[in-house]
């Protein structure tokens, strides 16, 4: 069993294949506090705009409930419903908005960091997920040491901005207490804005370091070893030893396909020991000399020596074989300006009576 790589030999960035694969699984930086964070922006708004109104319209239906208690009849349990579905449509008006709210200002806070993806490998049962070491890895390890430190970090700069606020309040709400119930919610609804400001205020600095760090933190968790780097090289480029294997076959094969057409050519070019070039005419077929085979040094001489156990003529022409081997390709028709020379060689082929004479004035007037 392989043990994972420790983070002081994870020394090399994440390639661009590492980060596609993890947000391909799923695996992208997400700071929790951000939904936190625009929870309580939601209900500011909600305090800031909707609030007094909701309280108003909630006070005035309760006033009239409380009121005229014995107008509502619950002598049946249709009755009971019936009153249960008044109360709780009310009470809805209210807090519909703010769930409204608290729900739209979750859901952006999280598309905002990430787009939206389904991904079948978080949903899949895995047994790290009920393993007591990885539980108590997540727990007591550093992410978890560290999102214990943002909690109490939380707890306890809210609570002080709360203290201090409702001890700047003490008075006002002391005053507001000899006043107008309608009056006093307007004092309690300023006191609760403040309190939800401050603590919003908190939130925004706590959000923004939790994002920055949730997004180095996921950096580093990349972070790959110098063997890791070379593997994924491997496995994109391909192991340069297969690649030299499979070149290597394939030169193999052509040059064997190569060899086995040269008892078909007509003619071969060379120059002594370094360069020989294997050529097909057939004028039904053929509108220029093609190239069956072309070789160098060891090559050019298993080519000769074909050529001559077929039967095959071979002229020695150095200049023509070196100038022919650097321009010419295999199965390729020869350049135009190799026309005059080849079309003599070929002319003295078949004046030599090995086939019948062809028709190479073709090449004479392209040349």
């Amino acid at each position: 069993m392989t043990e994972k790589p420790d983070k002081e030999s994870k020394t090399e960035e994440a390639t661009e294949k590492k980060i596609r694969d993890s947000v391909d699984k799923g695996q992208l930086p997400f700071s929790k506090e951000a939904p936190a964070l625009a929870s309580f922006l939601a209900i500011l708004v909600f305090a800031i705009f909707f609030a007094q109104d909701s309280a108003v319209r909630l006070a005035g239906f309760l006033a009239i409930f409380l009121e005229r208690a014995d107008g509502w009849s619950l002598e049946t349990q249709s009755d009971a419903i019936a009153l249960y579905r008044i109360v709780f449509l009310e009470i809805s008006k209210v807090v519909g908005t703010l769930m409204v709210l608290l729900i739209a200002a979750g859901i952006s806070a999280s598309v905002l960091q990430n787009v939206p993806r389904f991904v079948l490998d978080r949903v899949q049962p895995k047994m790290s997920r009920i393993s007591l070491k990885e539980g108590w890895t997540r727990l007591f390890g550093a992410k978890g040491m560290v999102e214990f430190a943002k909690s109490l970090g939380k707890m306890l700069i809210a609570g002080a901005f709360v203290i201090f606020t409702l001890q700047e309040a003490q008075t006002r709400m002391l005053a507001g207490m000899v006043t107008h119930p309608f009056a006093f919610t307007d004092t309690i609804r300023d006191i609760f804005i403040q309190i939800v400001t401050a603590i919003t205020l908190v939130m925004v600095v706590i959000a923004v370091a939790d994002i920055l760090w949730s997004r180095f933190n996921w950096r580093q968790d990349l972070r790959m070893t110098r063997q890791e780097v070379k593997d994924e090289q491997k496995q994109t480029d391909g192991d340069p030893l297969v690649k030299a294997r499979m070149r290597s076959v394939a030169r193999d094969r052509a040059r064997h396909r190569m060899m086995s057409a040269v008892p078909q050519a007509t003619l071969v070019i060379a120059n002594p020991t370094h360069f020989a070039i294997a050529m097909r005419y057939n004028r039904d077929k053929d509108a220029a000399p093609v190239v069956v085979a072309k070789g160098q040094d060891l090559i050019a001489l298993r080519i000769r020596e074909i050529a001559q156990a077929n039967g095959i003529p071979v002229f020695e022409e150095p200049a023509l074989a070196r100038s022919m081997y650097k321009q010419v390709s295999v199965d390729s028709i020869i350049p135009s300006q190799f026309y005059k020379a080849v079309a003599e060689l070929v002319r003295r082929v078949y004046q030599a009576g090995q086939k019948p004479r062809p028709n190479t004035n073709s090449m004479l007037e392209a040349t």
